[in-house]
């Protein structure tokens, strides 16, 4: 049995527990099966060149004194080499990583040469400002790096059984807690995510250091440590302490990676404060500030939650990492309390803005993902380009999308923690469960699906299944329609929003899915003042856009309104690779006669000229065939 990133212990109060990570195989023909084919062929190869030609690779050679070019890059690019490294190491429960092999032992090695004897390990730090260690928590990023080293490390020991990369992590780990443990000085690293670092390790060792030192750094929040600085204490979430916040605030990706370490906490100490602290953390991030593709965080000037709806759509910073972030704590949530309400945020976020940061060829990135691009642009801001680049001088999001990517079969089921037998599927997906390795049966699942780009999907065991198997009901869907061995049936619906099929009494060979998929037009919420006088189209989980590139000539995206009440039909794809083959929607839009004044009376913006054809494309796949404008919300007649 090979465990995912997330295996919780045995005690650890949960409603349900993840499958080991062998017992789920992604289908290539599917969209998360290509995905992962996409990212174990391009993505990783050009990580791993990216590694060395931006600079992170010849850092840690510095460290080693192996090189003396100077330093290149962000202070905290360490944690780039470990994010590959960890996706590497999930990848290796999937597929023959010998290819990598070589970079992977000379990585290890530098990494063991340039760590200092009383195990500290840092590039910049080492070679920079050596003078400076452990002085800088607020933005020193210390803590942070080691906290990617150690999933790394916990992913090869899971994966392989191979332990020289963990025990760098671990000799780096008893310095940190012999200094700043319980009793020791009072820091908080600026950037959270060593929280969750140190819990998957107590969870991995069965040390109880590590989940004293993640439940301390927990505690320790929010008593102003990190010292005054211009963004506010808010930005560092040390405002206010974890158990009395309220609202998801400052820093995206840093909110969110600590409210995930804090679920990690609560659930391995059995603390329904900390619970209650990161379930209304989790609410206010995605019920009033998460944009309708499952972009988080509004704000460009320090990548942070604005208030309550401040959700422009062409100022949306909706930085990668922090849908990332968002899915992570989303799953800890999903499996500490089984409510599918966390798997349709999962759902949003991976098939509409982390899908869209990624291009069809797996080398190319957005950082930041805003839902409208105009067409005429005045300079770029180098984390916010009109088109994917290759890489990033701040480079946390493309190594980020490939460790989650290579072990997105972790995500797609669970097994209920109070009653054997129990499978809840989660992320529908082409896939196979082998029911042996999940602990609820013997034989095969297949599922068979081209989901989320249609709606139906068809169960097959490969014995009869004996136990419960419960499929999420998704959030778009009003209602399903199924069959059991052939014959129509109507499983009841449970609290937690699971169609529930028992076969208890009479085992079951299939089960066929179905629902309606219609595409809907949503009006923003009244609340949503950038997007007022506009309408989104979806269809299923999926969220569609305009482009420039579907317009006719001559017509700017700026000047084209929509008939709300015309509502697009299915139409063609407008990509042609396995799993990806997402139906486009024909619309109608119109050309509105442009005023000579910068703000006419009404009666001069209305439309004019004939109404013209044109297609919507789904979010996740704009800009894959030339770069230009594009938007999802659409202004209305």
């Amino acid at each position: 049995m090979i465990n995912g990133p997330v295996a919780p212990t045995a005690s650890a109060c949960l409603a349900d527990r993840p499958l080991p990570l062998d017992a789920v195989r992604l289908t290539a023909g599917g969209m998360l099966g290509a995905w992962q084919h996409r990212n174990r062929t391009a993505t990783l190869r050009h990580c791993i060149r990216q590694l060395e030609s931006g600079g992170a690779l010849p850092n840690m050679r510095r460290a080693s004194g192996e090189c003396d070019d100077p330093f290149t890059g962000f202070h905290f690019s360490d944690s780039d080499i470990y994010k590959v490294l960890e996706a590497i190491g999930w990848e290796a429960a999937r597929s023959d990583i010998a290819e990598f092999g070589p970079f992977v032992d000379d990585t290890v090695a530098l990494l063991r040469r340039a760590q200092r004897e009383d195990g500290y390990l840092n590039s910049f730090f080492q070679t920079v400002e050596p003078d400076r260690v452990f002085a800088d928590f607020r933005w020193g990023h210390e803590l942070y790096c080691l906290g990617h080293l150690l999933q790394a490390g916990i992913a090869w020991a899971r994966t392989l059984g191979r332990r020289d990369l963990l025990e760098i992590g671990l000799r780096f780990v008893d310095l940190v807690d012999e200094r700043f443990g319980p009793g020791g000085e009072r820091v908080v690293c600026g950037h959270p995510e060593i929280e969750t670092a140190l819990v998957e390790l107590h969870r991995l060792t069965g040390d109880g250091r590590h989940l004293a030192l993640a439940q301390e750094f927990i505690d320790r929040r929010g008593h102003r440590s990190v010292g005054e600085d211009r963004f506010g204490y808010h930005y560092f979430q040390d405002h206010e302490p974890v158990r009395q916040v309220t609202d998801a605030t400052g820093h995206a990706v840093r909110q969110l990676y600590l409210a995930a370490g804090a679920a990690d906490v609560a659930c391995e100490i059995g603390e329904a404060e900390v619970a209650r602290a990161t379930e209304r953390i989790w609410s206010s991030a995605f019920r009033e500030k998460q944009y309708i593709t499952g972009g988080l965080g509004s704000r460009h000037r320090d990548e942070a939650f604005g208030d309550p709806f401040e959700l422009p759509p062409d100022r949306a910073y909706a930085e990668t990492c922090a849908s990332i972030a968002g899915f992570h704590l989303s799953w800890r949530l999903l499996l500490a309390t089984g409510r599918s309400t966390y798997a349709d945020e999962m759902e949003r976020a991976l098939v509409n803005a982390i899908a869209e940061s990624t291009s069809l060829d797996g080398e190319h990135f957005f950082y930041s993902n805003p839902l409208q691009l105009r067409t005429r642009r005045d300079g770029e801001h180098e984390q916010a380009p009109s088109r994917r680049v290759g890489w990033y001088d701040c480079a946390c999001c493309p190594p980020n999308l490939a460790r989650l990517v290579s072990s997105l079969q972790h995500y797609i089921a669970s097994t209920a923690a109070d009653e054997a037998g129990r499978l809840r599927l989660h992320l529908l997906a082409d896939a196979e469960i082998d029911l042996a390795r999940a602990g609820v049966g013997t034989g095969l699942l297949r599922i068979r699906t081209e989901y989320p780009w249609q709606a139906g999907a068809v169960l097959d065991f490969d014995e009869p299944f004996g136990g419960v198997v419960e499929v999420r009901m998704p959030g778009w869907a009003d209602e399903a329609m199924i069959l059991i061995d052939g014959s129509p049936a109507a499983p009841r619906r449970s609290p937690e929003g699971y169609l529930v099929v028992d076969g208890r009494d009479a085992p079951v060979r299939s089960i066929v899915l179905d629902a309606a998929m219609p595409v809907r037009v949503r009006d923003p919420h009244p609340h949503l003042d950038a997007s007022r006088g506009t309408v989104a189209v979806t269809r299923g989980p999926v969220v569609y856009c305009l482009e420039q590139a579907d317009l006719p000539a001559g017509v700017e995206l700026e000047d084209v309104i929509v008939d709300p009440d015309a509502v697009p039909c299915v139409a063609d794809p407008i990509v042609d690779l396995d799993g990806w083959r997402a139906p486009s929607l024909r619309a109608r839009g119109r050309v509105r006669r442009r005023a000579g004044e910068p703000y006419p009376v009404r009666a001069a913006s209305t439309p004019a000229g004939e109404s013209f054809d044109t297609v919507l494309v789904p979010y996740a796949l704009w800009g894959n065939r030339e770069p230009g404008a594009m938007r999802v919300w659409l202004p209305v007649l």
